[in-house]
């Protein structure tokens, strides 16, 4: 955004004109962000204070929990401020935060999902070497590159987007900073740069996403192969729900950053948006410990 200079704001997407829906609006994301803030804090105090859950397992979903707690705080609360004082203004380097934090955040619960996959892979079809594979230095060192590399992404396309020219106003149709929404502002031929970026971002995604399909293909035929339906009961209720918040994940935000702007339209951007950005981090807490015994019982 090199005109920067002549935009001190942005002007983020009003939820509705009426007086009323904004308020509803309002009061449905402050009670999804409690229900994220008190989900996740409940887990990830849990899992530090009880030693039975200091297993590698629990440790990437702790990891995840602090990524969902991120990530949800950089977009709802400005949006439910909006949406309370009856403003759409958000500052150009607030703008630019919320795109930094955002991609950091989740690039990097992409990676630590397609690391939990890995993880009930190993325990599942190699029980044997888990230890082996998964040793606590070992966890250490995954966690943070799947860090590490979530914020080398978001450095990489905040650069792109600082350099990219802005001529077509400062309204963003998203009720957060998002970067297709920021470059359907600039002028045109200038944002190839980013645009690469995004396809990089995508081929890496995809490639995750299709580790993490083979890693439950092999899952399913060993717990196939078990003999105690209790058995495969439970290694299906606890790799079922993580396979069906990934994919709701990632294919949204793959529909949300790569759909061809013939198709956008302001809801379907903001449905999109809200399913793979909001509904996440308040659901994963509820999903990840709905059938985990150990978890329940240290709750």
């Amino acid at each position: 955004m090199s005109n920067g200079t002549s935009i001190t704001q942005f002007l983020l997407l009003a939820f509705s004109d009426t007086r009323e829906l904004q308020l509803l609006h309002f009061w449905l994301f402050l009670v999804i962000y409690l229900a994220a803030l008190l989900g996740n804090g409940l887990v990830i105090t849990t899992i530090a204070c009880d030693h039975r859950l200091h297993t590698p397992m629990y440790f990437f979903f702790l990891n995840l929990s602090l990524l969902d707690l991120g990530s949800i705080s950089t977009t709802v609360p400005k949006s439910m401020v909006n949406s309370l004082w009856e403003t759409r203004d958000i500052s150009y380097s607030g703008c630019v935060a919320q795109v930094f934090l955002f991609i950091f955040l989740l690039s990097a619960e992409y990676y630590i999902l397609t690391v939990m996959a890995y993880d009930r892979y190993v325990a599942i079809c190699k029980p044997l070497h888990y230890g082996t594979l998964l040793g606590s230095r070992a966890c250490v060192h995954i966690v943070a590159a799947a860090w590490g590399s979530g914020f080398l992404n978001a450095v990489l396309h905040t650069a792109s987007m600082l350099s990219i020219p802005l001529c077509k106003g400062n309204a963003v149709d998203q009720f957060f900073c998002e970067i297709p929404q920021i470059l359907k502002l600039s002028c045109s031929d200038s944002n190839l740069r980013e645009v690469g970026l995004l396809v990089l971002s995508f081929c890496f995604s995809i490639g995750c996403f299709v580790f993490i399909l083979m890693s439950y293909v092999q899952i399913f035929k060993a717990v196939l192969r078990i003999p105690s339906q209790q058995g495969r009961h439970k290694a299906f209720s606890t790799c079922l729900p993580h396979l069906a918040m990934v994919s709701l994940f990632i294919i949204t935000a793959i529909i949300s950053y790569l759909k061809p702007p013939s198709i956008s339209s302001t809801s379907l951007d903001l449905v999109v948006a809200v399913l793979y950005s909001v509904v996440p981090p308040a659901v994963n807490p509820l999903i990840y410990s709905m059938r985990n015994q150990e978890l329940n019982d240290a709750l």
